[in-house]
């Protein structure tokens, strides 16, 4: 599985404007929604659902939001850079920056694991992570991130 087969440039946001959490991830979920035909709401509420569960905001500015639903066809994935790091509940307490949104069909059980394994892996690296900060386009962020 290649970052290509998760995202699309539509699919990378650059300077999104959001101010918590909870507008972060309606922001995605619209955006998801736009890019899978899935109800927009019905995202949202997966994404909380496993939230509920525990944050994903990992550590280092990063937060990997995922979840599975009926009736998509692959893996979707979003990544946006904010133009102001929030709260997001991270495990080392510190805001967050950069955001990898996963989408995976129900049955998608190793495919998904592999697919947050790649991310977590990319977004481990502080190079990348270094550079994708200081990137001035969403044309650079997907380069830099395929």
């Amino acid at each position: 599985m290649e970052m290509t087969d998760l995202l699309t440039p539509d699919s990378v946001i650059d300077g999104l404007k959001v101010t918590s959490k909870k507008q972060l991830l309606q922001d995605l979920s619209d955006r998801a929604s736009v890019l899978t035909g899935l109800n927009a709401r019905e995202v949202l509420e997966t994404i909380l659902a496993r939230e509920r569960l525990g944050t994903t905001g990992v550590g280092q500015g990063i937060a990997i939001p995922h979840g599975r639903m009926d009736d998509l066809d692959r893996i979707y994935g979003l990544f946006a850079r904010l133009n102001k790091p929030i709260d997001f509940d991270s495990l080392d307490e510190q805001p967050v920056d950069l955001v990898f949104m996963l989408l995976a069909p129900e049955g998608a059980g190793a495919d998904h694991l592999k697919a947050l394994a790649k991310i977590s892996r990319l977004l481990r690296n502080q190079t990348i992570c270094k550079k994708l900060r200081g990137s001035d386009s969403s044309a650079a962020l997907y380069a830099l991130l395929t």
